[in-house]
C-alpha cells in the first residue's frame, strides 16, 4: 500500500517541503533510508544523516533549518516522533486482524465469546470467562474461570490469565505474561513457612500493555490494580495488592514490592526496585537501578540507591572514584599530626 506526502501530510496536519507526490510503501531508520521510505528526525545527533539518506519522506521538527541540500521531501509537525507513531498505528491497523476459533481452541461451554474474536489452537478458556468484539487470543494461552476480558484486546501466545482477573479494553499482553499468580504471602512458623492464601484478583484497565515475560500477581484481598494507559516493558514483578497510577511506564526488570502505591505518569528506568508498603508521588522519575527504601513526593526527580537528585548523584560518583586515593591521603595526613604532636609534646 502506497501513500503519497499529500496524504500524509494531511493525516499528521504537516507542511510539506519538496515533492507533494512522493510515495512511499516503508518505514526505515534515517541512516539506513532507502527509496520508497519514510523516516524520521527528533534526536539531533542524526541530523548529519538527513543529508545523505535515501528516504523518500522524511518527518522534522518545525523548527528544523536545514545547513546543505537535502533530496528527500520533507514533512514538518510539531513533532516528528509522535507524528511518526501516528503513522505506525495507521499502517497497524491496517493490517488484515485474525478471526475465527481454531478447532483445536478448548473453550467451556459457559463461557461468552463476543463477535470477530480470534482464539488460536491450543488455547484454553474456562468456564463462565467472558471475551469482547474483535478480542485476538494467540495459540497455547490459558484464560481461566471467571476472566473478563474487554474489546479490542490481544494476548499472544503462553499468556496466562489465572481465575477471576479482570482484563479492560484494548489491552496488550506478550508472551510469557503471568496475570494473577499468587502473591508472595507466607507466614513463618517454627516448622517453616505456611502459605497465606491469596484470594484477591488482578484488575487491568484500557490500554495497559503488559511486556514479555511480566508477571502482576494477584492480591491477598482485594485487587492488585493497573490503571488505564500504564506500559509496562518485559521481565517486570509487580507484587500482590500494588497499585500503579495511569500512564505510568516502567522498563524491564522493574521490581515492586507488594502494598505499594504508584502515582500517575510515572517513569522507572531499568532494574528500579521499589520496596513495600510506601507510596510514589504522581510524575515521579527513576534512573535505571534505583533503590527505593520509602515513600516519594510527587513531581521528583531522583537516581541511585537511595534516591538523590542526579546532580548530587553524579557529583558523589566522581568523589567516590577517588575514595582509595583520599583514604590513602587521610592516612598519611593522620600520621604525620601524630609525629607533629609527638614533637610538640617534646
Amino acid at each position: 500500500m502506497e501513500f503519497s506526502a499529500k496524504q500524509i501530510a494531511a493525516f499528521i496536519q504537516g507542511e510539506i517541503i519538496g515533492d507533494e507526490n512522493a510515495t512511499v510503501h516503508t518505514f526505515a531508520k534515517i541512516e539506513e533510508g532507502m527509496p520508497g521510505a519514510i523516516s524520521f528526525l527528533s534526536n539531533p545527533k542524526y541530523t548529519p544523516y538527513i543529508y545523505e539518506t535515501q528516504s523518500s519522506i522524511v518527518l522534522v521538527n518545525k523548527d528544523f533549518v536545514p545547513e546543505h541540500e537535502i533530496h528527500a521531501t520533507l514533512i514538518k509537525v510539531d513533532n516528528a516522533y509522535e507524528s511518526l507513531a501516528k503513522l505506525l498505528n495507521l499502517y497497524e491497523m491496517s493490517k488484515p486482524k485474525k478471526q475465527g476459533i481454531d478447532s483445536l481452541a478448548f473453550i467451556a461451554p459457559s463461557a461468552k465469546i463476543g463477535e470477530n474474536v480470534y482464539i488460536g489452537a491450543f488455547a484454553y478458556i474456562g468456564e463462565n470467562v467472558i471475551i469482547g468484539d474483535n478480542t485476538q487470543i494467540y495459540p497455547h494461552t490459558f484464560v481461566g474461570d471467571g476472566v473478563k476480558i474487554g474489546n479490542g484486546c490481544l494476548l499472544y501466545s503462553n499468556v496466562n490469565v489465572y481465575h477471576d482477573c479482570r482484563i479492560g479494553n484494548e489491552c496488550i499482553l506478550h508472551s510469557g505474561a503471568v496475570i494473577g499468580a499468587d502473591g508472595f504471602g507466607f507466614a513463618p512458623t517454627p516448622n517453616g513457612y505456611d502459605k497465606i492464601p491469596q484470594i484477591g484478583i488482578v484488575i487491568l484497565e484500557d490500554k495497559v500493555d503488559i511486556g514479555a515475560n511480566t508477571c502482576v500477581d494477584r492480591a491477598t484481598m482485594g485487587a492488585t490494580i493497573v490503571h488505564s494507559g500504564a506500559k509496562i516493558d518485559n521481565l517486570v514483578q509487580i507484587a500482590h495488592n500494588d497499585e500503579v497510577g495511569s500512564h505510568t511506564v516502567m522498563a524491564a526488570q522493574v521490581g515492586i514490592a507488594g502494598s505499594t502505591k504508584i502515582g500517575e505518569w510515572c517513569m522507572f528506568g531499568g532494574q528500579v526496585g521499589i520496596a513495600g508498603h510506601i507510596n510514589i508521588g504522581d510524575r515521579v522519575n527513576l534512573g535505571a537501578q534505583s533503590g527505593v527504601p520509602s515513600s516519594i513526593k510527587a513531581d521528583s526527580v531522583l537516581i541511585g540507591t537511595p534516591p538523590t537528585e542526579p546532580k548530587t548523584y553524579f557529583k558523589a560518583a566522581v568523589v567516590a572514584k577517588n575514595l582509595p586515593d583520599m583514604q590513602k591521603e587521610l592516612r598519611n595526613l593522620r600520621k604525620e599530626v601524630e609525629e607533629l604532636k609527638q614533637l610538640l609534646n617534646k
